[in-house]
C-alpha cells in the first residue's frame, strides 16, 4: 500500500526506517507539546522572562524562522515575476521550507501570548497603531499564500493524481500561481519590514534605536533585505541535508549554483548597507543619545566586540565572498561553509535586536540583564523543528517535491516493475510552486 502513494520512477527508504526516523522526531515533538500545554494552563510562570525581558527566546526563534523562510517568498518572485525558470527544480522545496517556517513563527506566537483563547483579539480588536497587528495580519494571510502554494504538490500525489476533479484542480492552480507569488512577495516585505520597525522606533533602548527614511527606520529596509538575501542560502542548505540524509543528488547543480549565486549578490548589497548603518549608529546615532559604542559591547561575560564581528564579517562578508566568487562557490565545501555561516549571521543579528537590547543597561544604576531562558522555552523552541523534520519526511516520501530525482537517481533493479516504473510516463513530477 505504501508503494503505491510514493511517486514514480523513484526509490524510498523501507519503511521500519521511515517509521523509526518519524518515531525519534515524535518524541522531540511530544516533549515540545507537554511543554507548551504546561504554558498553557499554567501561564507564563513556566519561562524565565521577566520585567527586562517582556519577550525573549521565542521572539528570537519567531524572527529567526521568518528570516530563513524569506527563501519562499524571493524564490518565488525570482520565478514567477523575474523569469528565473531553472528554479522551477527546486520552487518546491522552497514553498515547503517557507510554510514551515511560517506556521512554526504563528506556533510560537500562539505559545508566546500565553492566552491562546484570546488569539483571535489580534484581529478582532486590532490595534491599529500597532506594528505588531500589521505583522499579525500580513503573517496569516502569507501564511495562507504558502498553503495555497502548497496544495498543488499534495494534489500531484501518486493517488490523489488520479481523481479527475484533484489532478484538474491542481493544473489550475499552476496556471495562477504567480499571482500567488507577487502576492506573497508584497505581504512578506511589509511583515519583514515591520519585524524590523519595532526595533528602530524603540526610544528607550539607543541599541536598537535607528534613524529612518519618513516614518521607516532603517531597520524596516534592512531586516526586508537580509530575509531576501539569507533565505535561499537556508533552503539549499536544507537541500543539502535532505541529499546527505538520502544519500540522492536531488537537484542539478546550475539550479544551485543559480540560486546560490542570486543569494551571494544580495548578501553582499544587504552586508554594505549594514556596515554604513551599523557605521552610522555607532558614530552619529548613538553618541547623540548620549551612548559610546563600548556602554553595548564591554562590562558583561556575553555581549562583547566578538559577537559584532561574528554577525557582519563571519555571518556576512564571508558567505557573500564565497557565493559571489565562482571558483569557490562550485566547491561544495565552500558552498555549504558559506550557507551554514550565512544562516548563523542572520539568525545572530534576529538574536541581538531582541536579547541584547533588553541586556544593555539604559539606567546609571543598571546592570547587564542577562538572560537564561527555562527548558519549557527550550523545549518549545526545539518543537517546530521536529515538526518541521517531520513533515519533510513526510512529503519527501510521498510527494513530487524534487522534478529532477528521477533524472539523476535513475533506478538500478532490472526487474520488469522497477522498468515499468522508470520508463511510464510521470505527469505527477512536474513543478508546481512559488
Amino acid at each position: 500500500m505504501d508503494s503505491a502513494l510514493i511517486p514514480k520512477g523513484v526509490k524510498r527508504c523501507p519503511m521500519w526506517q521511515f517509521l523509526l526516523g518519524l518515531g525519534i522526531m515524535g518524541a522531540v515533538l511530544a516533549w515540545g507539546v507537554y511543554a507548551m500545554l504546561l504554558c498553557w494552563f499554567k501561564g507564563l510562570n513556566q519561562t524565565n522572562m521577566n520585567d527586562y525581558y517582556g519577550f525573549a527566546l521565542w521572539i528570537w526563534a519567531d524572527l529567526a524562522v521568518i528570516a530563513v523562510g524569506g527563501g519562499a517568498f524571493f524564490s518565488g518572485l525570482l520565478k514567477y515575476i523575474i523569469g528565473k525558470d531553472e528554479l522551477k527544480h527546486i520552487i518546491n522545496y522552497a514553498v515547503l521550507i517557507g510554510f514551515i517556517c511560517y506556521s512554526s513563527a504563528l506556533l510560537i506566537l500562539a505559545i508566546d501570548i500565553g492566552q491562546p483563547l484570546r488569539g483571535w483579539f489580534i484581529f478582532w480588536h486590532a490595534n491599529v497603531h500597532s506594528m505588531l497587528t500589521e505583522v499579525a495580519f500580513c503573517l496569516s494571510c502569507y501564511f495562507a499564500v504558502l498553503t495555497i502554494e502548497y496544495i498543488p504538490l499534495i494534489l500531484e500525489n501518486r493517488q490523489l493524481d488520479k481523481v479527475p476533479f484533484f489532478h484538474n484542480l491542481s493544473h489550475n492552480m499552476h496556471e495562477t500561481m504567480a499571482i500567488f507569488a507577487a502576492t506573497g512577495a508584497f505581504l512578506s516585505f511589509f511583515h519583514q519590514g515591520s519585524l524590523g520597525g519595532v526595533a528602530g522606533v524603540l526610544f528607550g533602548r539607543p541599541f536598537a534605536f535607528r534613524e529612518g527614511l519618513l516614518i521607516w527606520p532603517w531597520t524596516f529596509f534592512l531586516f526586508t533585505w537580509s530575509a531576501a538575501a539569507y533565505g535561499p542560502s537556508f533552503t539549499l542548505l536544507i537541500t543539502w541535508i535532505t541529499e546527505k540524509v538520502t544519500r540522492k543528488k536531488l537537484v542539478k547543480d546550475n539550479v544551485v549554483d543559480l540560486l546560490a549565486k542570486i543569494s551571494g549578490w544580495m548578501i553582499f548589497t544587504y552586508i554594505i548597507v549594514k556596515m554604513a548603518d551599523t557605521s552610522r549608529w555607532a558614530f552619529i546615532t548613538a553618541p547623540g543619545l548620549g551612548q559610546t559604542l563600548a556602554d553595548f559591547y564591554t562590562g558583561n561575560d556575553f555581549y562583547g566586540y566578538w559577537i559584532l564581528f561574528a554577525e557582519i564579517i563571519l555571518g556576512g562578508v564571508v558567505p557573500a565572498v564565497i557565493l559571489i566568487s565562482p571558483p569557490l562557490r562550485r566547491k561544495p565545501a565552500w558552498r555549504v561553509t558559506a550557507f551554514i555561516l550565512g544562516v548563523m549571521g542572520v539568525s545572530l543579528n534576529r538574536w541581538v535586536m531582541v536579547l541584547q537590547v533588553m541586556a544593555v543597561p539604559i539606567m546609571p544604576f543598571d546592570n547587564w540583564a542577562l538572560y537564561i531562558p527555562s527548558w519549557q522555552e527550550v523545549a518549545t523552541t526545539i518543537l517546530p523543528v521536529a515538526y518541521g523534520v517531520i513533515l519533510i519526511m513526510i512529503s519527501y516520501r510521498y510527494l513530487p517535491i524534487f522534478p529532477q530525482e528521477v533524472e539523476l537517481n535513475p533506478i538500478q533493479d532490472e526487474s520488469p516493475a522497477a522498468v515499468e516504473a522508470e520508463t511510464e510516463s510521470t505527469p505527477d513530477l512536474q513543478p508546481a510552486k512559488a
